[in-house]
């Protein structure tokens, strides 16, 4: 009975210290959190009335819906009760979020000057209606940031940290973002997109448009199974892999879960202190605050809790006003404001001494005011829907302008998203070739070399492929492009390289860079000129046939000649008598016939000529044979060896406009085809306009003078080559215009390639058939194009200049062209002020060496001949004949070696002269010794 007694007696004695404080709590409809929190709050003090705090009224206000006015009177209607019931509120406790209810409520408490601490969302700034506080004010008009209202700023470090260009933000209803479209990223380099999803539909939504948008850097903030539902969609669509970053955060507490074959994912979620987890722990147990997330039902739990006694202390103090007289909202006139200098909450806030049950708060000023909770980031690692593992990484400690704190330095390099661009080409030699090793097609070439040497600079990756169509992009009548232009404005790539030049009409639709290549025009392409050469180019001046009659006419002219000197009586081996005191005496035997036939041809001559006159008309008559003939053959011969040269070549592209043998087009779809379509078209309206100029009947007499002309006034050269064209039928492909090319029959006669000069300097440069004729026209630079509107040219630009002061561009270009491993070593072709090339003219040196041969063997012939085979001398070797006084001669024997040999003489008389006389039947002057 006496310990009853004493439990009453000190209950007694609490309850006549026990400070009564009148609360209105305004809240908003869906913050149920803040509801069971404040709930939790209340039975805590009742249990614990050590703390010396009674809450004798606490008037709820729950709002809903955006009408300000609405809300305004709700509150006012709450508070005027209190006044009228005689317990006006110590204190306002303002949980709304943000937007209408937020707003409505700071205007009601500013006006009314009635001492107030907010949860609502807003940075420095963001509160409208607490914008202008003055320093009193906000002594007693105090705002803490929520932890979801900060946990956001982690996005701003780990883009800081990582560096990241592209970033696309998605939130759940468990975060409040409308405050960070601008001010989350505000002032960093950073393209990014922010976005409020509902389910997994919207979700799907917004991650094909990040992607469309190449965005490939993902942050996820919600709850976890918001979370759960974007990596498997994400999973779905494929965004997984070192081309995509995913960044998961939340304020719940579990394990990461999705249904990922291979994900890799930066996780991070909120840590209480370790010094609090034991009051935590002991809350959820006995207070039952155990509502989800743990973050925030325990951050509302200190903020009513350290309000409540804040206004406590300020009455413990006695520094609450004597005359607090209360407004009514009727009574309130906005030409009488209401201040209140005798209370500073701020102070006896930041003097509560009950411990937190999550983190500390830190209380600066509106906007900046939050609890200092600590974020731990975990690298998850997620393989066939199955959490392998989760390496701590670091850790972040709340606040607007906070970094992270990382175990390892280099811990979060080969996390962060490979910045991986799609880039679209078309192959075209040297400056993209394709070729397969292992199996797999790969690349190289001039822009492959350039693409790497900015991908060095720039710092990406990239992935490449050649446009469907293989065509750079033209565009139809309809505005539509194909090629790369096409895949750059479908957003399929960000990026197409190649030798594609600027012009106007792409650079509405795209961006290009800064040239990296010299300007290129458009030129001709033809079959090398080629004259054909042999060694005994000298004999196909004549046909065969007159070769085989002239050889003909030699052996018969030759025969007949033998003929007539033999039986001629007037010759001089059948009238040596006659002859005899001639100094020139030559017997024409069949021998000497030929020789003198064959030596009559050249400008030596025959040499002695028959006797007899019917010997001299054959000789005559072979003569004036030979002359004839040598003189057409020399004749014919320069005419032959020069003819060729005698060919006007096509130098320029009016040479083969002129011209109807060679037939000439570009490739179909090509910008050398656009070109001269276009130039037809603007001959035909410029005809038009001329035309309708010179039939308007209202001009007068002197002005359709001036109009008259002779000549046509418009050229019609591009029409008429564009006709041209067109009947010559454009190739589809650059094998077939070569093909077309390769099988013409000379260079006058045949297919000329009009097409971009680095395609036919390329082909000059690898195939000797093929030569480049006249100078380049419309010339245009190349450059790398991008998405219109692209951060990409700003990069690119200053990267190609910094390969340009490098000379690095032109490095490439000796490589690809100069030492180019296909480069082909041709010979020179022939100029028409050059001389006979050995190639003609090399027979005639052949016909000396043959000569000379056949000289040499018929010497060894001979030789052998009169050693071997005339031994009638008893000594078988040559002999020397001499003349003798009596009419004989003396045969003296010869040595081998040529030294003369006396040892033996032998007279004799000339058979010939034997044979003549007994002709003619004299055998007077045959000596007796003779017969």
């Amino acid at each position: 009975m006496c310990r009853l007694l004493l439990l009453l007696l000190l209950e007694h004695a609490l309850s006549q210290t026990l400070q009564t404080i009148n609360i209105m709590f305004i809240n908003e409809a869906k913050n149920q959190l803040a509801e069971m929190s404040f709930d939790v709050v209340l039975n805590y003090l009742k249990k614990n009335p050590k703390l010396g705090v009674k809450v004798e009224a606490a008037v709820r206000v729950s709002i809903s819906g955006t009408d300000a006015k609405a809300i305004l009177e709700s509150i006012c209607e709450a508070y005027n009760g209190t006044v009228s019931d005689g317990k006006p509120p110590h204190l306002v406790l303002d949980s709304t979020m943000n937007n209408v209810p937020s707003e409505a409520v700071k205007t009601f408490t500013d006006a009314l000057a009635l001492p107030t601490i907010s949860s609502s969302f807003g940075q420095e700034g963001d509160l409208r209606q607490w914008k202008t506080l003055d320093n009193e004010k906000q002594k007693y008009l105090i705002q803490i940031n929520p932890p979801a209202d900060i946990i956001p700023e982690i996005v701003k470090s780990i883009v800081q940290l990582q560096n990241i260009t592209n970033a696309g933000i998605l939130y759940d209803d468990s975060f409040e973002m409308e405050y960070k479209y601008k001010s989350l990223l505000i002032n960093m380099a950073t393209r990014h997109i922010i976005v409020h999803v509902h389910n997994a539909d919207s979700i799907e939504n917004q991650l094909m448009r990040f992607r469309n948008l190449d965005i490939v850097n993902f942050f996820i903030l919600g709850g976890l199974s918001t979370i759960k539902m974007a990596l498997d969609t994400a999973s779905k669509k494929q965004y997984f892999g070192k081309k995509f970053a995913w960044h998961v955060i939340t304020q719940d507490k579990g394990q990461l879960s999705c249904s990922c074959s291979n994900a890799t994912i930066l996780y991070v979620k909120p840590e209480p202190e370790p010094g609090m987890k034991e009051r935590l722990d002991g809350l959820r147990n006995s207070f039952n605050l155990v509502e989800e997330p743990e973050i925030t039902s325990a951050f509302y739990f200190d903020f009513f809790l350290h309000s409540i006694l804040a206004i406590k202390n300020l009455l413990d103090e006695d520094d609450w006003p004597k005359d607090f007289n209360y407004t009514l909202c009727d009574d309130y006139r906005a030409d009488r404001e209401i201040v209140r200098k005798e209370i500073d909450l701020m102070k006896n806030l930041r003097l509560v001494s009950e411990p937190y049950s999550y983190a500390p708060f830190l209380l600066e000023r509106n906007g900046n005011s939050f609890p200092e909770f600590v974020m731990k980031l975990e690298k998850v690692t997620i393989v066939n829907s199955q959490s392998e593992s989760a390496e701590s990484m670091g850790t972040w400690k709340a606040g607007l302008i906070s970094p992270i704190i990382l175990k390892d330095a280099t811990a979060m390099n080969n996390f962060s998203a490979v910045t991986v661009y799609r880039v679209v080409t078309v192959k075209q030699k040297p400056f993209v070739i394709e070729y397969e090793e292992d199996g797999r097609k790969k690349y190289k070439g001039y822009c492959i070399d350039l693409i790497d040497e900015i991908k060095t600079l720039v710092g990406f990756d990239y992935e490449i492929y050649v446009a469907p169509d293989n065509q750079f992009g033209n565009m139809d009548e309809n505005g539509n492009w194909n090629g790369m232009i096409k895949e750059l404005v479908d957003k399929r790539a960000e990026i197409a390289l190649g030798s594609l030049a600027v012009m106007a009409e792409r650079e509405n639709v795209i961006d290009f860079t800064v040239p990296y290549y010299d300007l290129v025009g458009i030129t001709i392409l033809m079959k090398k000129q080629t004259t054909a050469t042999s060694l005994f180019k000298f004999l196909t001046v004549l046909e065969n046939d007159v070769w085989l009659c002239i050889l003909a006419a030699y052996f018969f002219t030759s025969f007949l000649m033998w003929v007539f000197d033999r039986w001629s009586p007037y010759s001089y081996q059948n009238n040596r008598e006659k002859y005899k005191d001639d100094e020139e005496k030559r017997e024409f035997n069949l021998k000497e016939c030929l020789w003198f036939c064959m030596t009559s041809l050249t400008p030596q001559g025959g040499g002695e000529a028959p006797k007899n006159l019917s010997g001299r008309l054959v000789a005559a008559t072979w003569w004036l044979f030979g002359f004839i003939i040598i003189a057409s053959y020399t004749a014919n011969l320069a005419a032959f060896l020069t003819v060729s040269r005698l060919d006007q070549p096509i130098e320029s592209l009016d040479d083969l406009a002129k011209q109807y043998k060679i037939q000439y087009a570009p490739l179909n779809g090509s910008v050398a085809m656009t070109y001269f379509q276009r130039m037809a078209n603007i001959e035909k309206r410029f005809y038009e306009i001329w035309k309708d100029m010179s039939l308007n009947d209202s001009l007068s007499e002197v002005e359709r003078a001036k109009l008259a002309v002779w000549d046509y006034p418009v050229s019609d050269k591009y029409t008429k080559m564009w006709q041209a064209m067109k009947e010559a039928k454009l190739p589809n492909t650059l094998e077939e215009a070569l093909d077309r090319v390769r099988q013409s029959k000379s260079s006058s006669e045949g297919f000329a390639f009009l097409g971009d000069a680095t395609d036919i300097r390329y082909q000059q440069l690898v195939n000797c058939e093929f030569q480049m004729v006249g100078d380049e026209f419309s010339r245009k630079p190349y450059a790398i194009a991008v998405q219109q509107g692209s951060p990409l040219k700003d990069q690119f630009n200053n990267a190609i200049l910094q390969l340009l002061n490098k000379r690095k561009l032109e490095k490439l270009k000796e490589k690809w062209w100069s030492e180019n491993p296909e480069r082909q070593k041709c010979e020179k072709q022939d100029d028409q002020s050059d001389g006979i090339s050995i190639h003609n003219i090399g027979g005639v040196f052949i016909v000396i060496f043959v000569g000379i041969g056949l000289a040499c063997i018929t010497l060894g012939f001979e030789y052998w001949w009169y050693k071997y085979k005339r031994p009638a001398d008893g000594g078988g070797g040559p002999m020397v004949v001499k003349p003798t006084i009596g009419g004989g001669r003396n045969v003296e024997k010869l040595s081998v070696t040529g030294l003369a040999d006396f040892g033996h003489h032998t007279t004799f008389r000339s058979r010939n002269t034997h044979n003549s006389n007994m002709r003619r039947g004299n055998l007077s002057h045959i000596p007796t010794s003779q017969w």
